[in-house]
């Protein structure tokens, strides 16, 4: 099996070259040339060209524009990495009969209500981010081509940046921190999208039926606020020196930002689990080992 991953450098696309690399013969690009092949997704016309002369068998696309706030004054840029890439792959993808591998995000939901999305609930994005991912979404179920798109949320690694290596950081630096209280989600370790995603992979290629819309996310929710609450007192038992005093809670409506924030940003992973017979791990375990390497760094 030859796969294709694009994105190798992002968070996801790091932990995938590693789950990815023993089910085949995996070409990882990023936007750079390799060999005379790139993996910009932001040129079109050279990514059908690298995916032509690859022929792969799976395509997983790990690239993705995710600056949310930009996305509201960038929309062109935005449009054009996630959803005319997408299209583009998903064309190339049928036309090798090939499997598209493809992440999405909680934002094509309006974030209103409290109970966990499911993949047949209806979408009605609120910022510019989720409809340019919707549109991947939609544009890669209307090619035809045999799909997996997991949407996910609150992604996180050890490597790059992240929320918790930001509370971590400020926490060092200031007596009072303020974090949002009023959204909901899960963290999501980029591990964990990884090796799900090589489960999947393996079992779509013998039962092409299982293909569609997945959400993938850890088990549990939680608020921003109570993510760092965690971060750093799991930071004060690994003996780590900080300064902060006091965490307060603030809603979104006092924390402008360009962009739309959803409040409920939780994923039902029933279908997930059932179909691949999996068991998700609680946000918790993926977080305090992303801080355990963290630490030892």
């Amino acid at each position: 099996m030859k796969i294709l991953l694009l994105g190798k450098n992002g968070q996801v696309g790091w932990e995938l070259q590693r789950s990815l690399a023993p089910l085949g013969e995996l070409i990882a690009l990023d936007r750079h040339s390799v060999d005379g092949v790139c993996g910009n997704v932001a040129d079109l016309d050279s990514l059908r060209t690298t995916i032509r002369l690859i022929k792969p068998d799976v395509i997983v696309n790990a690239a993705a524009y995710n600056a949310v706030d930009k996305a509201e004054s960038e929309t062109v840029l935005a449009d054009l990495i996630n959803a005319q890439a997408s299209r583009v792959m998903a064309e190339e993808a049928l036309s090798l009969n090939a499997w598209l591998i493809h992440y999405s995000t909680d934002y094509v939901f309006s974030g209103q209500g409290s109970i966990p999305w499911q993949e047949t609930d209806a979408v009605a994005p609120v910022n510019h981010y989720g409809v340019s991912k919707l549109a991947g979404e939609q544009a890669i179920a209307a090619s035809g081509c045999k799909y997996l798109i997991f949407r996910t949320s609150w992604v996180f690694s050890a490597r790059g940046k992240n929320f918790a290596k930001t509370m971590l950081r400020l926490a060092g630096e200031r007596e009072t921190l303020t974090v949002i209280t009023d959204q909901i989600g899960a963290p999501t370790s980029a591990e964990l999208i990884a090796d799900v995603t090589a489960h999947a992979v393996v079992q779509v290629k013998q039962r092409p039926e299982l293909a569609g819309i997945y959400h993938l996310v850890a088990g549990g929710e939680v608020s921003w606020h109570g993510y760092a609450s965690h971060v750093i007192d799991i930071a004060r038992k690994c003996g780590e020196q900080l300064v902060v005093k006091v965490i307060n809670p603030i809603n979104t409506s006092a924390y402008p930002a360009p962009a739309r924030r959803p409040l409920n940003s939780r994923l039902n992973t029933q279908k997930l689990r059932d179909t691949f017979s999996l068991r998700l791990p609680d946000w918790q375990s993926g977080v305090n080992r992303m801080l355990m390497e963290v630490f030892n760094k």
